[in-house]
């Protein structure tokens, strides 16, 4: 989580390091990304209700890596499985930990569910699509131990915001699109039916549009990009046609929420489009936004920033768009 002119300042500080490899400026935009999840967690903290929660942490979902770990959030007082979000975090690909949205998770977890945020691998240590197939396998150990974690099989969310988002949709295509599955050799984790909903915040759907982005911000997407893909021609290749999930969400993608703030070039070239594609296709979709004009200008990531009033409505509006979807 980190606002555009934290994005903006990495970017001033990598654009002067030239390397034959992104490690360089992708570690320059890690440590700025870092910093500015930390902070923003420690923010949302503040509005952390005083719910009492069980927390399991660092649980090891898979052991050929020491970045396989989930947290979980639960309601102390719950004696049943309760409906799962699962959220992936953000940080373009190449950052950020489960940590960074733990307060915003026990939130949800004190509306009446189990909160799960996931640690993957990022870029450029590992490469696409290792994440992806991590996350599967965390819905799989999920799914295989739902009573120790107080999770609903059959009610669950997935989510997440910016990076998270990305990753979060292109789950949920491989869960409810076989052909796009068996392109990435992937076979689900999860049912069509176990996956009730998705919520997206912030996030991208179209490599392709990326791929035609000018300036410093873009300049520091497409250096995430090639730390996370392996190769500084991602558009053109398996990577980046595989990332773009409005390619290949069909019409039974899950119900939706995807929102984006108006001060966000995401939104605009990403978030809105994937919103209106799913219409296209029929699907459920709860969308927030706000005009180009709306003042204040909401950054990248305001959902977490409860201070503004916007960011709460999107949190009430999530509360309600998940107790619709797992409802019964």
């Amino acid at each position: 989580m980190i606002t555009g002119a934290a994005v903006l300042g990495a970017i001033l500080v990598g654009v002067v390091i030239t390397s034959a490899t992104p490690w360089p400026s992708a570690m320059v935009i890690r440590a700025v990304f870092e910093k500015g999840g930390t902070a923003t967690a420690a923010e949302t903290q503040e509005y952390v209700p005083d719910t009492p929660l069980r927390t399991m942490s660092d649980i090891a979902y898979a052991d050929d890596s020491p970045d396989t770990t989930l947290d979980v959030f639960t309601p102390a007082a719950a004696g049943d499985r309760l409906p799962a979000i699962v959220w992936i975090h953000g940080g373009a690909w190449i950052s950020g930990s489960a940590d960074n949205v733990a307060p915003y998770l026990k939130i949800l977890a004190g509306g009446g569910y189990t909160a799960i945020a996931l640690n993957y691998s990022v870029g450029p240590e590992e490469v696409y699509p290792t994440a992806v197939h991590q996350i599967n396998t965390a819905l799989d150990y999920i799914t295989a131990h739902a009573d120790q974690l107080g999770v609903d099989t059959d009610r669950m969310v997935l989510a997440g915001d910016s990076a998270g988002a990305q990753l979060a949709s292109q789950l949920a295509t491989i869960v409810t699109n076989p052909d796009y599955a068996h392109l990435l050799g992937i076979q689900p984790a999860l049912t069509p039916t176990q996956l009730v909903g998705v919520v997206l915040d912030c996030g991208v759907y179209d490599l392709r549009a990326m791929a035609d982005l000018n300036g410093l911000v873009a300049w520091g997407l497409k250096i995430s990009l090639w730390a996370y893909t392996g190769t500084k021609d991602w558009s053109a290749e398996y990577s980046g046609a595989t990332m773009s999930t409005i390619e290949f969400a069909t019409a039974d993608f899950p119900p939706t929420f995807i929102s984006g703030g108006n001060g966000d070039g995401l939104t605009w070239l990403q978030g809105i489009p994937m919103a209106q594609r799913l219409n296209e296709l029929g699907v459920d979709v709860t969308p927030l936004f706000w005009p180009a004009q709306h003042e204040p200008a909401l950054p990248h990531e305001y959902q977490f920033h409860l201070h503004y009033p916007e960011a709460r409505e999107a949190l009430a509006q999530t509360q309600a768009f998940l107790d619709r979807i797992t409802a019964g």
